[in-house]
């Protein structure tokens, strides 16, 4: 038995809540991932985990061994980290998920920059608005908005998104122009919804002027989950949307959306890289949160630049 290979099954059974899991996300078979457990538990002749159809616990013993082998774990890793990387260009596969619109209009066209800078990392993209558990999806980090909730993550902050309230012409010509922001909350204008995917609740947006708030989300006739989706149904006519500036402006130029109360001020949303907090992060990820980290950073000293 390689005791730190048996080291590093049991630490993702536990991180991962089941063998079948930890077999995926180490490359291994369910059987040998059992065996490994096994035998790591014979060797400090003790059980680590109490294993039923449904569930794993960790026994008392489990629980006192397993942060000393995370901690080890990630020695080790930073022991052959710093002499690896000493020569070698950063290399192998990440793992990212971000949002979808995120993806398609700011991530992806600028990644010909990313991998002509480091040719040897191998992307791998999950494109959603969904809820990633990083640990358990074996995902390296994620891309969010707005106010982090899982405290377990670090989280880095990369910029600000600005939003706009925006209609397409063919609803504003069924409907009319509304003058105040709080005709939305009425019964002659519709918003579409947007769902936020770790809860199901509709997003409320603030509209500020002055001393003035208005804190709504309209009276919606559909609600989405995906951003891109979100769009879609405001340029269709379905309702009015309240959508990050960088999504908008394309259409705005073209004629396809219609700014609504310019006058009025909305929240700005914080965006985020999230990762698993380790005293060891790899160099593939560490240039990739730096890289990520430029890409929004502002054009010029003094702040972030609002997307």
């Amino acid at each position: 038995m390689d005791r730190f290979d048996a080291m590093r099954a049991f630490a993702r059974v536990v991180e991962s809540g089941s063998f079948t899991k930890a077999a995926q996300t180490l490359q291994l078979g369910r059987t040998r991932v059992s065996e490994l457990v096994q035998h790591l538990e014979a060797h400090l002749r003790v059980r680590l985990l109490n294993r039923t159809t449904r569930r794993l616990n960790l026994t008392a013993e489990g629980e006192a061994y397993y942060p000393r082998v995370v901690a080890l774990l990630a020695e080790l890793d930073a022991v052959e980290g710093s002499i690896a990387t000493a020569k070698a260009a950063p290399r192998g596969r990440l793992r990212i998920d971000v949002p979808s619109p995120f993806a398609r209009l700011v991530l992806v066209p600028a990644l010909p920059d990313f991998l002509a800078r480091y040719p040897d990392i191998e992307l791998h993209i999950g494109v959603s608005d969904r809820e990633v558990d990083v640990i358990a999806d074996s995902v390296d980090c994620v891309i969010r908005g707005g106010t982090p909730e899982d405290l377990s993550l670090v989280a880095r902050l990369i910029g600000e998104l600005s939003f706009g309230v925006h209609a397409s012409p063919a609803y504003l010509q069924r409907h009319g122009m509304p003058d105040h922001p709080r005709e939305l909350d009425g019964t002659h204008h519709v918003s579409v919804g947007f769902l936020r995917p770790n809860t199901g609740r509709i997003r409320r947006f603030v509209l500020q002027r002055g001393e003035e708030r208005v804190d709504g989300q309209g009276r919606n006739a559909i609600a989405l989950d995906d951003g891109d989706a979100y769009l879609a149904a405001g340029l269709a006519g379905l309702g009015i949307v309240c959508v990050p500036d960088y999504m908008a402006a394309p259409h705005v130029a073209r004629g396809e959306l219609v700014r609504l109360f310019g006058d009025w001020q909305l929240q700005t949303m914080p965006m985020h890289v999230m990762f698993p907090p380790s005293r060891h992060v790899s160099q593939r990820l560490r240039v990739f949160i730096d890289w990520v980290t430029q890409l929004m950073a502002p054009a010029a000293p003094g702040g972030r630049r609002s997307w």
